[in-house]
């Protein structure tokens, strides 16, 4: 045989060997390829249920190796501990991965991407979990570069069923470095459906508890901005928020500011600057939301409250019930909040102190809103120039000296109990001293036209017949007797009509309400 025919013996074989691999590198190929969907799925489901201690259910999943590795998959479903009386653990519409085919070979598994429609997070409270221990079994480590979710959903489940529970939408999130027992970075953007606005979240999640998922470390800074208050009827306003939130899924505490440049009560419509401080905890145990405290500014005034958002008592949606307290605020800005008037009745501190509670519903704050409490100013001054000499004349006639111009003075202990209703507020007891005089009333004061309606007593150190003059003076001395009690000349009053025309008059030949409420 010729060295030509040799070497060409030697290819030939050459190729038939390679031929021979390259049919058993295909074949193996096919193999793979055919089998990879119930391989890759075996193991993906060893890995979820032994990550998060579930029972898993998936509904369809394909794989494809060139020219990449590409996964899709639909209908994932994970049961903590396979309960099924409460909302699957985890659950996902559609879902979508990629990286290379050899990062499903070694440990950790190791993604690129990981993309989620549909994803719902529902976190169980700690009494409905299954207090036996389940055995795991081999932990099977994965590494997600990173992970993309759209309209995602995570749901605090409340202990007691009849309470709501606590809903955070997120409409996009981006996670890096997903897996392998810590932490991962997150960025999260939300719109918040009342009062509408858009929320901002940077931060940290995890790692994952898979025996107490509501035990999961959660942490962030956020922004809230261009919140729209009219969506609450009766109060308008564009707000603005930033702060940061953290704790476990359970118990998260949330502590911020805000700014509301254009804050108004829509029942007095006039705009003030509004900045607040809070700090909250989310309650995930029962759905509410724990206010400990708020702390208001607004204009020279300054309103601190602390409660919650809770269950409502009855129906749907959630009570707003807060005990609300001011010793650094002033009585007109209150006013300015809640009376339609440019100038406001009166000034002066104001120290307050009142139940709040809010009734979930769609018609006018001020409709649904309740208080019950009581205030007091110790240096009131009326911004008309006519009810203050009113005032002045009162105190002068109640000393005995109707003439002398020198004397009278302001109002003092100006104080009472309200209670606020159907925008009606209801004064069981409203008192005011000046020098010579005391004022006893009750009454109402309705918020939407205005108008008073108060009956009492006016209580003067003087006689009748002192706090006039001439000869009406003289036929009053006759009367003194009847109206003097315990050393005071008490006459029954009435105010009426509305804050700009108020009437003041006497009420002779009517007990005070007061007094008829002593004889029932």
């Amino acid at each position: 045989m010729t060295g030509n025919a040799r070497k060409h013996v030697r290819i030939t074989r050459w190729l038939a060997i390679i031929s021979v691999l390259l049919l058993l590198v295909a074949v193996t190929l096919i193999t793979i390829i055919r089998h990879i969907n119930p391989i890759v799925r075996s193991r993906a489901v060893a890995m979820l249920r032994n990550r998060f201690d579930s029972d898993v259910e998936l509904r369809d999943l394909q794989v494809t190796l060139f020219p990449q590795l590409a996964i899709h998959g639909a209908g994932l479903i994970l049961r903590h501990h396979g309960r099924t009386d409460v909302p699957p653990l985890i659950a996902i519409e559609k879902f979508s991965a990629e990286g290379k085919w050899s990062g499903l070979l070694g440990k950790p598994w190791h993604l690129s991407k990981v993309h989620l429609r549909g994803l719902s997070i529902h976190i169980p409270p700690r009494e409905k979990r299954d207090p036996h221990k389940r055995s795991r079994g081999r932990d099977i480590p994965i590494l997600v570069d990173e992970l993309f979710s759209e309209d995602a959903k995570l749901e605090l489940i409340p202990s007691n069923p009849e309470k709501l529970p606590h809903i955070f939408l997120i409409h996009h999130l981006k996670m890096n470095s997903v897996g392998l027992g810590h932490s991962a970075a997150f960025i999260a953007s939300l719109t918040n459906p009342t009062p509408p606005g858009e929320i901002k979240a940077d931060g940290h999640f995890g790692p994952w508890q898979s025996e107490d998922p509501s035990a999961t470390p959660l942490s962030a800074v956020y922004t809230f901005n261009n919140a729209d208050l009219s969506k609450f009827h009766g109060i308008s306003g564009i707000l603005s928020s930033q702060g940061k939130f953290g704790g476990v899924l359970d118990e998260i505490e949330v502590e911020g500011e805000t700014d509301t440049p254009n804050f108004a009560v829509t029942i007095a419509g006039h705009r003030v600057a509004l900045h607040t401080e809070y700090k909250a905890t989310v309650d995930g145990t029962n759905g509410d939301t724990l206010l400990h405290p708020v702390i208001a500014h607004f204009l020279n005034s300054t309103i601190i409250a602390n409660g919650g958002v809770v269950k409502a008592q009855t129906g749907k949606g959630r009570d707003i019930i807060l005990g609300v307290s001011a010793d650094h605020a002033r009585i007109e800005d209150l006013l300015k909040l809640a009376v339609k008037a440019d100038k406001p009745l009166l000034t002066g501190l104001v120290s307050l102190k009142t139940k709040f509670e809010l009734p979930p519903g769609e018609n006018d704050i001020s409709e649904r809103l309740k208080l019950n409490g009581e205030f007091g100013l110790g240096n009131a001054i009326f911004t008309s120039p006519e009810i203050r000499e009113k005032i002045r004349a009162l105190s002068r006639r109640g000393q005995g000296k109707p003439q002398d111009k020198d004397a009278g003075s302001a109002v003092s202990q100006l104080k009472g109990r309200f209670i606020l209703r159907d925008t009606v507020i209801t004064f069981p007891g409203l008192s005011f001293e000046v020098e010579g005089a005391a004022v006893r009333l009750t009454g109402t004061y309705a918020l939407k036209n205005e108008e008073l309606d108060f009956r009492g007593q006016l209580l003067l150190d003087a006689k009748l017949s002192q706090a006039t003059t001439g000869f009406k003076s003289i036929l009053l001395k006759a009367v003194d007797p009847f109206f003097r009690k315990e050393g005071k000349t008490v006459l029954p009053i009435k105010i009426t009509g509305t804050r700009d025309k108020p009437s003041f008059g006497l009420e002779l030949g009517h007990k005070s309400r007061q007094e008829e409420a002593r004889n029932r």
